[in-house]
């Protein structure tokens, strides 16, 4: 059993990382859930667990120049990974503290062997600590991929489309932690109720608002106490999202009494907003193909009160479509720490063709004159207007409206891609043949 140390339970997380394929988030909420960590310790823990994995890739550089290049146990890197981190990214902890914490761990997981090597270099580092800090700077000019810990083929993908200077603001973009977003749920109250009970459960937020968004919708949470533990989470006032996740739903633009189909709908954050924005009049048809995550839509949803939401298929046609399509989550590197160790170029034409399949599959269930939206939250072409292109290619019936992309570097929120269009009537069909 795991003491309640949080560096210890960080190397854990870290730990089951290579043999479990979770995603990194899912596996430290499921430890942490086992564990009663004070809220500092807490946040010690979740801090050192995405740092060390946002920063891998500098680390490793790290580790080389000591090392001489030599291949170090998986284990025995996690720890120098762990010691190193504290030493140049956490600077409230004392160096004599991250040294030595390191090491005592190490012997206690059965490294007391190589706990004279972890100490040398932890401490070679302390020594040269202003000569490597400036080295790490000059690095992110020299060497982007290890300064900015990213993969070299996505570094360079990036600073071919939008040139160095953007690709370096975001992958500095990818390296800080994430704002904390909430959505207001006007199923349930309004911003007035919504403000007056935060701030009872001791809460810091400020209003915040894009073109897309609107006024007295999404706030920005900057202080607040546990967030499972908050009533007005759990009684489905608000939602947990980003902003950018909201302009599909703007652009879908469902009004009261329509029937919409949102094809991968899970968790449920847009379509929840859906039915918000339709006033729970209407029917929202909710399909996702894998049935855990089926459960946690049909969750959110009966917490947040969309109960115009169903997750049984019925036959019919649809006046509106969403296609919020799986994809390799390019644009949210910044929430998604480990991403950017898992994808890779065949991956992303792999999901191309799934996300054309998914196009192709939701065209027919359409009514003539309805709305069909895509979306993903990817930056990468192939995901996005090269799907597009071959879609509008091969349905003559549809034809795009608009199209547009969010860069983290221009919008300052996650980035998404959404495309509009509109499926055309008999009647324009025939008028366009006759021409």
């Amino acid at each position: 059993m795991i003491g309640e140390n949080p560096r210890q339970i960080a190397i854990h997380v870290l730990r089951q990382r290579r043999p479990s394929g979770d995603y990194v988030e899912k596996l430290l909420e499921r430890e942490l859930a086992r564990h009663a960590l004070s809220p500092l310790d807490r946040a010690l823990c979740q801090e050192l667990v995405y740092g060390v994995v946002r920063w891998q890739g500098t680390l490793d550089w790290l580790i080389a120049r000591k090392t001489g290049g030599r291949a170090q146990s998986a284990s025995l890197r996690d720890l120098l990974h762990l010691g190193l981190y504290q030493l140049f990214w956490l600077k409230r902890i004392p160096d004599h503290a991250a040294v030595h914490e390191t090491v005592e761990l190490a012997k206690r997981l059965g490294f007391g062997p190589r706990a004279g090597f972890l100490n040398a270099v932890l401490r070679g580092y302390v020594r040269q600590r202003e000569q490597t800090e400036e080295m790490l700077q000059t690095l992110k000019e020299t060497d982007p991929a290890a300064g900015y810990s990213h993969p070299e083929w996505l570094v360079g993908r990036w600073q071919s489309r939008w040139g160095k200077s953007p690709a370096a603001q975001l992958l500095a973009w990818n390296n800080q932690p994430p704002p904390i977003y909430a959505r207001l749920n006007e199923l349930k109250t309004d911003a007035a109720r919504l403000a007056a009970r935060w701030q009872q459960e001791g809460l810091e937020f400020e209003e915040r608002s894009w073109d897309w968004t609107g006024p007295r919708l999404v706030f920005e949470l900057r202080r607040h106490p546990p967030l499972g533990a908050l009533g007005s989470l759990q009684d489905g006032w608000f939602y947990l999202q980003d902003p950018s996740t909201l302009l599909a739903v703007r652009c879908l633009d469902p009004q009261p009494g329509e029937t919409i189909l949102d094809l991968c709908a899970a968790p449920g954050g847009k379509t929840t907003h859906i039915a918000q924005r339709m006033a729970n009049r209407g029917r929202i048809e909710a399909r996702d193909n894998q049935p855990e995550r089926l459960k946690l839509l049909e969750e959110n949803c009966r917490r947040l009160g969309a109960a115009c939401v169903d997750l049984a298929a019925a036959p019919g046609a649809f006046d509106r479509i969403l296609i919020d399509a799986p994809c390799s989550n390019t644009g949210v590197l910044r929430r998604r720490v480990d991403v950017r160790w898992r994808v890779r170029p065949e991956e992303i034409k792999r999901l191309s063709r799934a996300q054309s399949a998914l196009l192709s599959q939701a065209a027919p269930e359409l009514k003539p004159g309805g709305t069909l939206v895509y979306s993903t939250c990817s930056l990468e072409p192939e995901e996005n207007e090269e799907v597009v292109r071959s879609f509008l290619e091969n349905h003559p019936p549809f034809k795009l409206e608009n199209e547009r992309q969010l860069l983290p570097f221009i919008e300052g929120v996650d980035g998404a891609y959404v495309a509009t269009f509109r499926r055309k009537s008999k009647t324009q069909i025939e008028t366009e043949q006759n021409d």
